[in-house]
């Protein structure tokens, strides 16, 4: 059930979430004070590293004529792009390299490798997500108008279909989000002007995107465009469905809360960092697998400080897990295949009747 008192639902004491709250603090103010010139060097090497390898994944397209070397420019290319996508242009679009003063790699001025416009992204998930995490009817990211992800929410018949809208998010993850921060800003506009230059900006991104994808790089390749067409169409799929497992895994594995609109009464910052905690889940990871998701298996350290760089999270989570333990917070984590089963085992069980739907355990 959804939670409406978190510090009585977490037995704490209003001295208790002071203190956390205190403490969360000072764990922003430490990773603050120490950003240098390693951390703009990390970034920096990120995007010479994602570009460098784009780039060769595009060159081994044009000059292989092997199925093999297909097959490994494609899934290059679909590494280059994810990496683009979440480690570069989700946390860029954070504002987690702002403090560096770089126009190129500002939170204002990236514009990522996807459908989805950055600028409308920025208000439906900077703003209406993570403010408002997982508090039901606020949140526009609690199964992004399409899945029933709480048996807090009411069952409609055409829930019954979630487990093929489940399927069909995670094929075209990027038109979901662009749609997503489209309706978003269209609700906030307050006129029908306001409206149309919403939809004009979501649709000039769109073209922007096709041309280059399926129109552009398949005419530069001349007689083989049909294997550029299949190789970016495969590598956006790739970089799809990677996205969504790993947004997914954060969101709404077991011990993942959500909460009634009451919790933003007179909400402290104390009891926000409780939310951001209680709201979601890690998955466990090494380097390679933690930077190939953007860092995002640390995503209760990204709810705790989003506009911090995510090349920090490991070094952050240590200490909100030994907090976490202090304290008897839930510290939701296990490993990539566990966390994904276990969304999928809720979202079947939540296409059935309120009745028939388990609550998050």
């Amino acid at each position: 059930m959804a939670i409406r008192d978190i510090a009585d639902y977490a037995n704490l004491t209003d001295a208790d979430v002071d203190a956390i709250g205190a403490e969360l603090d000072g764990i922003r103010r430490e990773v603050e004070q120490s950003l240098g010139a390693d951390d703009a060097a990390y970034i920096r090497h990120v995007i010479a590293f994602q570009r460098t390898l784009d780039l060769g994944a595009r060159l081994l397209l044009a000059a292989t004529t092997s199925r093999a070397g297909w097959l490994v420019g494609t899934a290059a290319l679909a590494y280059a792009k994810s990496v683009e996508n979440m480690e570069i242009g989700h946390n860029v679009s954070h504002g987690q390299w702002d403090w560096m003063n770089d126009p190129e790699i500002h939170s204002n001025t990236w514009e990522w490798d996807m459908v989805a416009s950055s600028a409308q992204w920025r208000y439906s998930h900077n703003y209406r997500h993570h403010v408002f995490s997982n508090v039901l009817g606020v949140d526009d990211d609690l199964g992004f108008g399409v899945l029933r992800v709480s048996s807090d929410q009411p069952w409609k018949p055409e829930h019954v279909l979630q487990p093929l809208r489940n399927v069909l998010l995670a094929l075209i993850f990027e038109w979901g989000i662009a749609r997503h921060g489209y309706h978003s800003e269209r609700e906030r506009s307050d006129s029908k002007e306001a409206q149309r230059s919403v939809g004009q900006v979501m649709f000039a991104k769109i073209r922007r995107q096709v041309a280059k994808d399926y129109l552009l790089w398949p005419v530069l390749s001349g007689r083989r465009w049909r294997r550029i067409l299949a190789a970016n169409a495969s590598a956006n799929l790739l970089r799809n469905l990677w996205t969504y497992v790993v947004i997914f895994c954060g969101h709404f594995p077991d011990g993942v809360q959500q909460f009634e609109p009451a919790v933003l009464e007179n909400e402290t910052r104390a009891h926000w960092y409780l939310r951001q905690m209680l709201g979601a889940a890690n998955f466990r990871a090494g380097r390679v697998l933690a930077f190939s998701s953007g860092n995002l298996c640390y995503q209760i350290e990204h709810h705790l400080f989003p506009d911090l760089p995510s090349n920090r999270y490991a070094e952050i989570s240590g200490m909100v897990r030994g907090l976490c333990a202090r304290y008897g917070i839930a510290y939701t984590t296990g490993s990539l295949p566990r966390q994904y089963l276990q969304t999928l085992r809720t979202n079947f069980r939540l296409a059935l009747p309120g009745g028939l739907a388990l609550p998050h355990e």
